[in-house]
């Protein structure tokens, strides 16, 4: 069966972004974009990186980082496809603002 996708609005270093998610899902995918938004404000913050997009790939790495598999209880095979759907998704934002 499939999940019913509904659009979630979420505000990221001042831009508004839709995407859609499972209603189960609604609530993880808010607390990261709003833990995604309060890293690139830290590191926008500091002054030394300059550009969105540089200020989003360190603050992914951070978070990859801090949050990583060996800091999980997701089995690697389950966090590489939530990985693979979460990149999918901000690429197609990206593509479609």
């Amino acid at each position: 069966m499939s999940k019913t996708m509904q659009p979630v609005s979420l505000n990221i270093l001042g831009k508004e972004y839709k995407i859609a998610c499972a209603a189960d899902e609604r609530e993880g995918l808010i607390r990261t974009a709003q833990e995604l938004d309060r890293q690139m404000r830290k590191i926008r913050d500091t002054g030394k990186v300059a550009g969105t997009e540089r200020i989003a790939v360190l603050a992914a790495l951070n978070l990859a980082h801090d949050g990583g598999p060996a800091k999980s209880n997701v089995p690697d095979a389950e966090l590489g496809q939530r990985l693979n759907a979460l990149r999918l998704k901000i690429e197609n934002v990206l593509e479609n603002p």
